[in-house]
């Protein structure tokens, strides 16, 4: 018999946490509860499968008696027209509605209520999750306290996790009895416990522990598993074990989700480990880190190998129900496709798995910090939501090449992600190594502006991305002269380029006009035609000086530019050239650079003025400051997107010099009314936002990091210190 082919599935977070009397809906907070248009779009990746949410909470928010189905019926309508088969999440990391929580003990017949009523709404739906990761859910909101009812021991731990695989188990059944075929599809997180010989113990429970869920709903949790006395003694009834015994709720599928963070490494030499780290047993003391970031063997860690456990353990069909990375656009595709073809290979092995899920289409808020914080932290999936609509990622490119084609290929998986690169380690090695080069000669970029604050600042995050590529002097490509540019980029054979070179003297441009032009506006022009006859992208940096300054408020990318001064000629007209010139450029517009890196930026320079016991005037000229780190990395992702035209890129937030200077003072310690107004009018506003999709950090964030992350001291006594 032929083998199916691997499916390609689609999730989205639909997760509603209550953590204390505050309820988290990540289908409102990333705006696909109001976008029933959401699905032709996932619909067009091809993806015929999705996990879709039709939760306890939406729909009976205040009774178990009283349910309201009007936004279910309209979504499930619509995807049976598209043709796309839902799986049914009745509960997704939630305690339920507000009258209930999972330690109620009449919780499971609640829920079993609510799948009944949905059964019998949407009979043609067949493949259901009643509760999402069990075991995961049981040990955020009964052992660690994340989320409510914020238990924090081992009895409320284990008295959760049966009572949602009891919920499981009689939700499935009231589900049969209106479609008889319907079919368990049935997630967790799967990952694994490393450690040190002495706690060889700690990992040993971990490791047992970590397949309670699928044990418990196979009927494999007897009195001669080893946990059966462990849930008795912490006070779970032997009628709801015997209960599960039956095995009538085994899982016809089971869901993996494997995360970087699912491995873990138990050590009591907790020094080693940054102190968020550390924690213990009451026995010992420890830090719990991540495993992938010890030198362990590499074919003990990674979805493969959890995946192949399973399948040895329980010999059933498989899918992975989550694939997703919350990091960089690059490592982000090499998870989803280093996943894809993990999956392939145990099928050739003979594991029967049948799906990968791409996970999360619409992005996440806050999972960084397991939604207990309301800091706005997104996470984009195959779709950022950050725009006046959902705007299609690299990964989107990614999802529906392998939903339509089964394959992908892309310049950045020419080499592995971090969880392979030595960056991973604690301590890095001192020498380092190709083993994660994928392609025998990874193809690169080509980073021009070599001597500039922007060149070094790409080149330097493109190596730590794992981004192979050539930053070039202008001695080694003079952007300006055609001939330079054809030999350089023939030698190079770059799959993109990254125009960083430019005249950058804003005062003497004005008189060096010729100078300026050739740099800005020509060099731009070359570059653009050269790479457009390639077919290669390019992208190039612009200016808040394109514009007057003078309308009140701050502009957007569709805004007339009306520059003053001969710099923001040089890049407006740079604009109009490469427009004209490459349809596939990206044009960033920026403001007001600062970094940690190097001296050559404002805030430096005012630090190193009051570190000298100087006072300082700075401008009321109203600006968009602009975190280089935060630049590069951006501007990165939306490279690797496919990102076209005219972007505004500065860190959110609008502020004037005198402000800017007076809140890195205070930061750093200095009196900020040591800095004063200069005093010149007009007040000029170049102050940026975007209509196109807020992709980067507020200002605030920024400045904060630039003080975590500065290399170049700006005291001046340090700075003597530093000479001598």
């Amino acid at each position: 018999m032929m083998k199916r082919s691997l499916e390609l599935w689609g999730g989205i977070e639909c997760t509603v946490a209550r953590v204390g009397d505050d309820y988290r809906d990540q289908g409102l907070e990333t705006g696909y509860t109001n976008r029933i248009e959401d699905l032709d779009r996932i619909a067009e990746l091809g993806i015929r499968t999705l996990r879709h949410p039709v939760l306890w909470e939406t729909i009976s928010p205040e009774s178990p008696d009283r349910t309201d189905f009007t936004w279910h019926d309209e979504r499930l309508d619509r995807l049976q027209k598209l043709g796309i088969r839902a799986i049914a999440g009745l509960c997704h990391h939630g305690s339920g509605p507000s009258y209930t929580h999972m330690l109620d003990p009449v919780w499971p017949e609640l829920l079993a209520r609510h799948a009944a009523n949905v059964a019998e709404r949407y009979p043609h739906l067949d493949l259901y999750t009643p509760v999402n990761e069990p075991l995961t859910t049981a040990r955020f909101s009964g052992l660690y306290g994340h989320w409510y009812p914020h238990g924090t021991s081992y009895e409320a731990f284990l008295r959760i996790l049966v009572n949602e695989c009891k919920a499981t188990v009689l939700s499935m059944r009231a589900i049969r009895k209106v479609r008889p075929d319907a079919q368990l599809v049935q997630t967790d997180d799967m990952g694994k416990t490393f450690s040190t010989p002495l706690l060889a113990y700690q990992a040993e429970h971990e490791n047992q522990r970590r397949f309670l869920s699928f044990d418990l709903l196979c009927g494999m949790v007897d009195r001669d598993h080893p946990w059966w006395p462990i849930f008795i003694e912490h006070g779970v009834s032997e009628a709801d074990l015997e209960l599960l015994l039956e095995g009538d709720a085994a899982p016809d599928i089971i869901g993996i989700n494997h995360y970087l963070t699912s491995e873990r490494y138990l050590d009591e030499n907790m020094k080693r480990y940054p102190e968020h780290h550390w924690g213990g047993n009451g026995r010992h003391q420890y830090a719990d880190a991540e495993a992938v970031r010890m030198p362990l063997p590499s074919e003990d860690l990674g979805p493969a190998a959890r995946l192949r456990e399973v399948w040895e353990r329980y010999k059933r069909p498989i899918a992975v129900t989550e694939a997703h990375h919350g990091s960089s656009r690059d490592d982000q595709l090499r998870w989803l496709v280093e996943v894809w073809n993990d999956v392939n290979s145990l099928r050739d092995e003979g594991a029967d798995i049948r799906a990968v899920t791409v996970w999360s289409l619409f992005g996440a808020v806050d999972w960084n910090s397991l939604l207990t914080r309301r800091n706005g932290f997104y996470e984009a999936g195959p779709f950022d939501v950050r725009a006046p609509e959902p705007r299609r990622t690299a990964l989107a490119h990614a999802a529906e090449a392998l939903a339509k084609a089964g394959s992908y290929d892309h310049p950045v998986l020419d080499r592995a992600g971090w969880w392979k690169r030595d960056i991973r380690f604690y301590k890095r090695p001192p020498k380092q190594s190709r083993s994660c080069w994928l392609a025998d000669e990874p193809r690169q970029l080509l980073i021009t502006g070599a001597t500039g604050t922007l060149g070094r600042a790409f080149s330097r995050l493109a190596e730590f991305r794992g981004l192979n590529h050539v930053l070039l002097s202008r001695n080694d490509m003079d952007i300006a002269d055609a001939k330079s540019v054809k030999k350089a980029l023939a030698c190079h054979r770059p799959w993109a380029v990254i125009n960083t070179a430019g005249y950058v003297r804003v005062s003497e441009a004005e008189d060096d006009a010729a100078a300026c032009f050739r740099e800005n506006a020509v060099g731009a022009e070359i570059l653009a035609k050269a790479c457009a006859d390639l077919g290669i992208p390019l992208v190039t940096f612009s200016s808040d000086l394109v514009f007057d300054g003078t309308l009140d408020r701050p502009y957007v990318e569709s805004d007339e530019v009306n520059p003053t001064t001969v710099y923001g000629a040089s890049k407006a007209e740079a604009e109009r050239r490469v427009l004209a010139t490459h349809d596939k450029a990206l044009i960033i517009r920026t403001s007001a650079f600062f970094g940690p890196w190097d001296r050559y930026n404002f805030v430096w320079s005012i630090l190193n003025t009051l570190s000298k016991g100087e006072g300082i005037e700075a401008s009321v000229d109203v600006v968009s400051p602009t975190y280089v780190p935060d630049l590069v990395n951006t501007s990165l992702d939306l490279l690797i997107d496919g990102g076209t035209g005219i972007w505004h890129m500065a860190n959110i937030g609008e502020i004037s010099w005198r402000d800017l200077a007076a809140h890195a003072a205070e930061r750093a310690g200095f009196d900020p009314s040591l800095v004063t107004e200069a005093g010149d009018l007009p007040v000029l506003k170049t102050a940026l936002s975007t209509e196109r999709g807020i992709l980067m950090p507020r200002l605030e964030s920024a400045l904060d990091r630039f003080f975590i992350d500065s290399e170049v001291e700006w005291s001046e006594e340090n700075l003597k210190v530093a000479a001598e």
